[in-house]
Order: C-alpha cells, then structure tokens, then sequence
C-alpha cells in the first residue's frame, strides 16, 4: 500500500537498517566480528542487528559513527523510519480486521463531495476515515461519535444515518478551524442578532460571508456544510470550548425562511442554555423544554409577537398585505410567509414567489 493521506506518506515497505550497515561492511572489507570488536559489542549482537533482530540503539550507533565514519544520526533515522514502519504495519493488519466498520460511514458520498481524495483500497479507506474523525480506531469513533449527548432537531420522518450525521458534523469541526473567532460575548452577539435580522430583508449575494465575518466577532463561529445523503439536517449548535460556540447550517430546503429561523433558534441555545451539550437541528417542534425555548426566541425575535398579534387581527392575509407588513417590521417576506404556513393561517402553496431560494456556490437556482 503507498498512499499520501492528507500530507502522510505511507510506503510499501522499509528495509531494516541492519541491511545498510551490510551493505555498510562489505564495501569496507570488514566483517561483522571485525566491527564487533571495533565498538565494543558482541559479534552475536551485530549480526541480530543485521538480521534486523536487535535494534540499533543511540549508544551503538554513537559506536558505529566512530568505528565506521557515517554519523549516528544516519543509523538512528534508519532505524526510527524501521520500528515506525512496523507500528503502522501492524496497526494497519489490525483495523484490517474491523473493516467492515466502515459500512457504517458513507465513505463515497464523503469522498465525492471532496471531503478526502477517493480510495478503493479498503486499508487506505479506513485510514483516511478515521484521520477525518481524529481518532485511532473504530472503537475511539465509538466513544466519541456514538456517545456524544445530543438533541435531535432532524427529520425523524425519514430514515437517519447516524454515521452521516457524525460526519457532517466532523465537517463543521474542520471548517470552524479556519474561522478566526474571538471571545465569547453574550451582548455583543445580540446585537450582531439585530444586524442580521436586518440582512434577511436585503440577502446581499455575499450574505453567508457577512454572517460569518460578523459573529466570529462576538464569539459565535458559522459554517455552512451541506448535507449528506440520509442526515437530513438543518443546523446545530455546540461550543467548541468554553469561549467559541459554533452554529453549523446545511440549507437543507434552502429557502429563506428556514435558513434564518434554523439561524436563529440554534442562537437561542447559544445564549439560553449550557455549554456542555450540543444540539442538532430536526423538522419536529418543542420535543423538549430547551427545543422548544429555542423556537420561541427564534420566532420572536423574527417576528415580534405584539406585532405578530396586531397583523393577524387585521383579517385578509394577501400576499401584498404579507410583503407590507414585513417591510414595516424589517424583515424578508419570506420569513412571515413561512411563519403563516406553519401556523396553518396560510396555505402552503400560497405566497411561496416571496420566499428566496438559497443555492451554493457551484449550483444554479
């Protein structure tokens, strides 16, 4: 197997280094007993270390740069790359035999959405899977993966893949490595909440930029990876440590309206609850008290409820009566269309032109 795994070169195979102090000896004209009595040590003892038997230790090959003139941090390389190459060998012929683990990942979707280069070697598969996860075997992903405390804000309409889930969120871990975010501020995150309510009506083409230039100043770092087949997931919410929270977004219907109500509900649980759980966003409302604390900042904070309540009792609920009243509090239409719907106050084929539809970068609307 020789595979270079995000910058690690593994090769086919690594000679002992006994074989080089040979080589070593022959073009001297010495023999082994020769050497043996040059350094001080038994002729049994260089020959297992030719045989690749015995180790060359510092202190010997110390001996050999003296006796033979090649320095000692030649021999003590050597010998490193030899017992390296070992370890992985080894260590490789044993999660060989917990392969079929990875029937668990969705390794090709992984691959195909760029996350590492495509393998069908399944040794160089596990590898790369379990370096994407940061852990050392199958059993590791288990305690960290399979263990985590989690609330489930996913489609449960649907079947789920748990081993999916595991790795969108591995992603967003990743991603968040490459955002630069200062400490946590409470205040300062409510207002940057006010700002972006204010972006909702605008949707500038750099929006999900602004969103992320903007949080990261108050503490709150935002990526946005899309789904893999069978996680179908909105959003999360989890603190990376106790001064960076991180909310991960998928435009899983890529509408506005769920975008920034998913935006916000997972910045409700930043600023109303712990730090130690994380949560995962799911079609299903109010499953829990917390669940159900993070709707209602998001819907209100949206959507005023005095404001909420002023507009319902208006009576006819017309598309231009909509795009009037979102205007008059400061929001995109598309969000008091979505909230209509949802409260069964307009169906759910109407008003939909006043929606947006999110795309990534390389999609076209």
């Amino acid at each position: 197997m020789s595979e270079i795994i995000r910058n690690q070169y593994i090769p086919d195979d690594v000679s002992p280094p006994g074989e080089t102090l040979l080589e070593v000896l022959e073009s001297r004209g010495m023999s082994q007993s020769e050497l043996a009595d040059r350094t001080g040590r038994p002729t049994k003892t260089i020959n297992e270390i030719i045989k690749g038997k015995a180790a060359i230790t510092p202190e010997t090959a110390i001996q050999f740069e003296l006796a033979l003139g090649v320095p000692a941090t030649f021999w003590n390389k050597r010998e490193r790359d030899y017992r390296e190459f070992l370890a992985k060998k080894k260590e490789i012929e044993r999660l060989e035999s917990q392969a079929d683990w990875l029937d668990r990942i969705p390794y090709r979707a992984m691959a195909n959405a760029g996350w590492f280069p495509r393998s069908s070697n399944k040794s160089e598969q596990l590898l790369q899977v379990l370096m994407f996860f940061a852990v050392a075997s199958p059993g590791s992903w288990n305690e960290v993966w399979q263990n985590q405390h989690a609330l489930f804000r996913q489609s449960s309409r649907f079947e789920i893949d748990m081993g999916a889930v595991a790795a969108w969120l591995r992603k967003g871990e990743l991603e968040a490595q490459q955002v630069r975010c200062e400490e946590f501020d409470p205040s300062r995150f409510r207002d940057v909440l006010f700002a972006v309510r204010a972006l909702t009506r605008e949707l500038p083409q750099n929006f999900a930029q602004v969103l992320v230039d903007e949080c990261s100043r108050a503490g709150v770092c935002v990526v946005f990876v899309p789904e893999l087949p069978k996680t179908r997931v909105w959003g999360s919410a989890r603190w990376l440590s106790n001064t960076c929270a991180l909310i991960q977004l998928s435009l899983r219907y890529k509408f506005d309206d769920h975008l920034w109500f998913t935006f916000f509900h997972e910045a409700g649980h930043i600023l109303l609850h712990g730090k130690r759980d994380f949560f995962i966003d799911r079609d299903e409302q109010g499953t829990n008290d917390r669940e159900s604390e993070a709707d209602a900042f998001a819907r209100d904070w949206l959507i005023p409820p005095d404001t909420y309540r002023t507009f319902r009792r208006r009576g006819a609920i017309s598309c231009a009566a909509i795009g009037r009243f979102a205007y008059e509090i400061g929001v995109a239409a598309g969000i008091v269309v979505g909230r209509l719907q949802h409260d069964d106050l307009l169906p759910r084929t109407h008003c939909n032109d006043l929606k947006k539809i999110l795309t990534w970068g390389n999609e076209e609307e």
